[in-house]
């Protein structure tokens, strides 16, 4: 009787350790990119004013999540928001983990090389931001000081390549602009490099003691970016966006984040 109860209990035992197996093996699906025509999966950084970023409800908002949801909607597709890595944001692409990159995407020669853009729909430039009572009053003046960028950012691009870059004293990256920015408040870093509409966007919301210097790093623009051959999705989403510019409800939802209709048009 023992054995047999033995080998009762070791036969269980095998089978949910199987079980378990096979639940740990499977697939996971929240989150991923789908090809059913019914959901399209936008990949953003959630800590991105006014773009894309998380409410005092922890709910995900921003002026590209309604730019998105609104296309989604004309294009009879749910939209699954999907926080990621900014710094592996074209791996994310490329895998399938989602279908567009839709949060300030400034759109690049190198960026065109790992995936397919939209039409710009807005512009921007990478400014200096410091504090108010700062020395900085030039980009010139940012010789000998700490520098504080987004990771892997246009930032990073307009500051690396230009030459104050190799005069400063150290180049200080972080996960994300907020981060960044309240670093500067506490004096950790001297300056922050970010782009223009997060600058002002944080600066009226938070009531920072900040000021934007007037000398800008680039201008650019920002645009969706899509999979590389993924024309389809690419098609319906520049439509979708072409519809709103011409029957003002990209300028609405502009006005309702800036005040004022910032849209891009050529």
């Amino acid at each position: 009787m023992k054995k047999g109860r033995i080998f009762g209990l070791m036969l269980v035992v095998i089978l949910a350790a199987s079980l378990i197996a096979g639940c740990s093996s499977a697939p996971k699906t929240e989150g991923t990119a789908k090809n059913d025509d019914k959901t399209f999966v936008v990949g953003l950084d959630d800590s991105f004013p006014p773009m894309g970023f998380r409410d005092d409800k922890n709910e995900i908002v921003g002026f590209d999540v309604d730019l998105a949801k609104e296309v989604g909607k004309r294009m009879g597709m749910a939209v699954v928001l999907q926080p990621i890595n900014w710094d592996t944001k074209e791996l994310e692409l490329d895998s399938g983990n989602i279908d567009v990159i839709w949060n300030g995407l400034t759109i690049t020669d190198e960026r065109k090389t790992a995936m397919d853009f939209t039409a710009p729909y807005l512009k921007n430039d990478q400014v200096i931001v410091v504090k108010k009572d700062s020395p900085i009053k030039t980009k010139a003046d940012l010789a000998g000081k700490n520098i504080g960028l987004q990771k892997a950012s246009s930032a990073y691009d307009a500051f690396v390549t230009d030459p104050i870059s190799q005069k400063t004293a150290a180049m200080n990256e972080y996960p994300e602009n907020v981060s960044a920015l309240s670093d500067l408040g506490i004096g950790r870093i001297d300056a922050v490099i970010v782009d223009s509409i997060v600058a002002r966007y944080y600066i009226a919301s938070n009531n920072a003691d900040y000021v934007i210097l007037d000398e800008s790093l680039s201008p650019e623009l920002y645009g969706v970016g899509i999979k590389k051959g993924n024309t389809a999705l690419q098609t319906k989403i520049q439509d979708a966006l072409n519809a709103m510019i011409a029957d003002g409800t990209a300028a609405q939802i502009s006005t309702k984040w800036f005040g004022e209709d910032i849209i891009y048009k050529p």
